[in-house]
């Protein structure tokens, strides 16, 4: 058995999931609602304040949906109670982030400052504390979308081994190189 399917999804309160017509899963919250379509072969039963993934036969692609699904499942409970939230340092010299509007710009060190639009359902705030780099939240329902747009600000410029700047999520380790050595 699944260690992670077996175990079920705890409810917390104000947070109710429906099973509807093939198989799709609602979730909805004080923070919004998600949906997901689960696999037909995998049945999802809501009873009081928990939910139960169960799967039909013991093959290997049953097996893997199993924890899948669960997991998923979760994810959305506490999306929608909790919400998610990734932080990233921008760090450099004459590197900045600052908001305007919903509108995220970053001035990286190119010879152009880059505009980021987010997707909808995800919210971008820029804090910035005098002395320090500025943070750059993202911060969403959907722990997936807020996974990516992170991803994807952060690869706008990663952080490079040399002398540390980029983009880095906070509390990330970044594995230092030691650079030329003047030979003789």
């Amino acid at each position: 058995m699944s260690r992670i399917g077996k175990l079920p999804v705890k409810l917390p309160k104000g947070v109710q999931v429906e099973v509807g017509r093939n198989n799709v899963v609602t979730v909805k919250g004080p923070k919004g609602t998600l949906t997901l379509q689960v696999d037909p072969d995998i049945t999802v039963t809501v009873s009081d304040q928990t939910v139960h993934v169960t799967r039909a036969t013991d093959q290997k692609r049953h097996r893997a949906l199993h924890g899948l699904y669960r997991a998923l499942i979760q994810n959305m409970v506490v999306g929608v109670s909790q919400g998610y939230r990734k932080e990233l340092e921008v760090v450099g010299i004459g590197f900045r982030a600052s908001m305007s509007g919903n509108l995220l710009e970053l001035v990286l060190g190119y010879s152009h400052p880059i505009y980021f639009l987010p997707p909808e359902g995800i919210t971008l705030s820029v804090r910035t504390e005098r002395g320090s780099n500025p943070i750059v939240i993202v911060e969403g329902i959907d722990k997936q979308l807020v996974g990516e747009v992170a991803a994807k600000i952060r690869s706008l410029r990663p952080p490079e081994p040399y002398k540390g700047k980029g983009i880095r999520y906070v509390g990330e380790y970044i594995r230092r190189k030691a650079g030329k050595t003047a030979g003789r």
